[in-house]
């Protein structure tokens, strides 16, 4: 198996004022065995993988257009995200699922374009606290991965982020039976859907991840790592994770 991923999503927020901060991330991974990827706003994806040369600190994309180039002004290509020095992009979250309107088929063209970029996607899915409610978080997220992934997915060009809509941001956890549940799920649909590969991708979780909670959900089985949104943005609580990962 790849090794395990901690990976950031700083959303809107960072200045090159976060230098102080990535600096301090740099220095506090050195010696971890686990992955360990942030992916800031554009603005900072070049000017971070200048402050992160020389350490094991991967930088990430938060979005791209499914398309190489055009006239499609304000949006970022997969090719100029590489170009600038990211390594990853995250796709399919939430957010731009809810307040862009992106579905399955869009976030599946993103993929694909990433791919063809050399960039390694992190495909976001999850349910709704309404589809949960309803017994749907299973059939959602099932639909999700089998609409979002394009051909020619592997263990090297894709990782899975699980992050359940109603824990973002907000305070809130899923149980770790739920947790459980869900990665299970998603191995033994991953397998069906891409053999041998599908053991291969890794499996994040995502959803108000702290170090406080870190350990017992790193110790679900099936869980690879973890997408953190605002426990990321400060170096100090990040490593608190990071080192929770690298534990388990």
């Amino acid at each position: 198996m790849p090794k395990k991923l901690a990976a950031g999503n700083w959303k809107m927020n960072g200045t090159s004022a976060s230098q102080t901060e990535v600096t301090a991330l740099c220095g506090g991974i050195e010696q971890v065995s686990c992955d360990v990827l942030l992916c800031p706003p554009a603005t900072l994806v070049a000017p971070m993988a200048s402050w992160a040369a020389g350490s094991t600190l991967s930088v990430g994309g938060q979005d791209c257009h499914a398309n190489a180039t055009g006239a499609h002004t304000g949006d970022i290509s997969a090719p100029m995200l590489a170009d600038a020095g990211a390594s990853h992009v995250i796709l399919g979250h939430s957010e731009r699922r809810a307040d862009h309107g992106e579905t399955d088929d869009l976030v599946r063209a993103k993929t694909q374009a990433a791919h063809a970029a050399g960039l390694i996607a992190v495909v976001c899915v999850g349910e709704t606290e309404e589809e949960r409610d309803a017994g749907r978080a299973l059939d959602v997220v099932g639909a999700q991965i089998a609409g979002s992934l394009p051909g020619g997915v592997t263990g090297a060009n894709t990782v899975i982020a699980y992050e359940p809509v109603w824990a973002i941001g907000t305070g809130r956890t899923p149980t770790l039976d739920q947790i459980g549940e869900m990665h299970d799920f998603m191995r033994d649909v991953l397998a069906r859907q891409l053999g041998d590969q599908g053991r291969e991708l890794r499996l994040l979780y995502g959803g108000s991840v702290k170090p406080g909670n870190a350990a017992e959900i790193f110790a679900v089985p099936n869980v690879d790592g973890a997408l953190v949104g605002g426990a990321s943005l400060r170096a100090a609580d990040f490593l608190g994770i990071i080192r929770a990962l690298d534990a388990a």
